[in-house]
């Protein structure tokens, strides 16, 4: 027997976005018949892109029908949709250079061996190359002191053929991160870190955005979720992710297409755990940046909700004995009662990356507003000639 079941594109969806959705495999699979056996979906993966305004159509071939269930969430593509945008930045930058100008540059700094750095710095250095920008990583050893660290970011501040510098995060014990941060020239830091950034944008004044913030910003802005008014919680309160995040969700759109209107709530490690649920429970839109797997389950959230994790953990896979990438989410829990939710890995984490791209063009065309104004009837990525 054959089931299709018909899915209807939000009315809200972005018309610049070519996004799509799919249902979790592992949610179906996870349904049980009446008499309590599991359905069998196999290995195919069910999901299809929606072709001419079409509704996005799941099939899954060879089971019983499907028993009622109030809601599969429409899970957000984060890869798709960085595809998107590093399309986006590589006709920008076409067309910057077809003006005379140069490529725009990315110069990244790595300490020590970390391999989880190491893996993001590749994947940074790898957008760039699809995005037209061109890149170097610069190597030291974990035995660099900060002063040396410091002279070089000193040296690559003053190189003009630099347009955007970061430090890859975490730096080794005996230095301190502020200090490294601080050190980047405010319309260079691309990461957003620098304290100047951080003050000008608390102030709704132009700044480079944090990318992670900026990504998870952007992706619901794109899909076209409705955020005025709406009463959002952040878990996590880091200088880098939720900070920026509850800032962003609270601010007058007025300022910026990007903000929300939102009434924000910040949750942290302290705060306990039944007004955590209370506090999930009410929420339209939760953002989950702790990195504790499960920390959000579905019997904390409220039907319809929208959920976007931006955690990332390693853990055992039970079922192979390997480890695995999670969220801080329970994903197939709340997938059933979630409006939208992001997966992990292929949610937040490619469109911090892509808005990497974005913030290194807007340092390389030298906008006077570091790239995205936080003032009315200015847009993201306005062209400079």
């Amino acid at each position: 027997m054959q089931i299709s079941r018909h899915l209807s594109k939000s009315e809200n969806m972005a018309a610049a976005s070519r996004t799509w959705f799919r249902l979790s495999p592992q949610f179906l699979r996870s349904l049980r018949r009446s008499d309590g056996k599991l359905f069998h979906t196999g290995r195919r993966r069910l999901q299809t892109k929606p072709s001419n305004g079409a509704a996005s159509v799941y099939h899954m071939a060879n089971t019983e029908a499907l028993p009622e269930y109030k809601h599969q969430a429409k899970i957000i593509d984060g890869v798709a949709m960085a595809k998107e945008i590093r399309e986006e930045v590589r006709m920008e930058v076409d067309q910057w250079v077809a003006k005379g100008h140069r490529a725009p540059h990315l110069s990244v700094v790595l300490v020590g061996d970390n391999p989880a750095s190491a893996s993001y710095v590749k994947a940074k250095t790898k957008a760039a190359k699809g995005a037209g920008i061109t890149s170097e990583t610069i190597l030291k050893p974990s035995s660099i002191t900060e002063e040396e660290l410091l002279d070089l970011v000193d040296k690559l501040n003053k190189d003009d053929r630099v347009d955007g510098l970061l430090v890859q995060l975490p730096v080794p014990d005996h230095m301190t991160e502020r200090t490294i941060c601080n050190a980047v020239a405010p319309e260079k830091d691309v990461d957003g870190f620098n304290v100047v950034n951080v003050g000008r944008f608390c102030l709704d004044e132009p700044a480079f955005l944090p990318a992670t913030p900026y990504g998870v910003m952007e992706m619901i802005r794109r899909t076209g979720i409705e955020t005025f008014g709406k009463n959002a919680v952040v878990c996590g309160r880091s200088k880098n992710v939720g900070m920026p995040l509850a800032m962003l969700l609270h601010t007058d759109k007025e300022h910026h297409e990007i903000c929300a209107d939102a009434t924000t709530t910040i949750c942290h490690r302290y705060t306990p755990g039944d007004q955590l649920e209370v506090f999930t429970k009410t929420a339209d839109i939760i953002i989950v940046a702790v990195g504790q797997p499960n920390l959000i389950t579905a019997d904390m959230v409220k039907e319809g909700v929208v959920v976007i994790d931006v955690g990332i953990n390693r853990v055992m896979d039970p079922a192979t004995g390997k480890m695995k990438l999670v969220g801080d989410v329970d994903f197939e829990g709340v997938s059933t009662k979630a409006s939208y939710i992001t997966p992990v890995p292929g949610g937040v984490g490619p469109m911090t990356v892509a808005m990497l791209m974005k913030n290194t063009l807007a340092a390389a065309k030298k906008d006077p507003s570091y790239g995205l104004s936080m003032h009315p009837k200015k847009t993201l990525g306005q062209e400079v000639s």
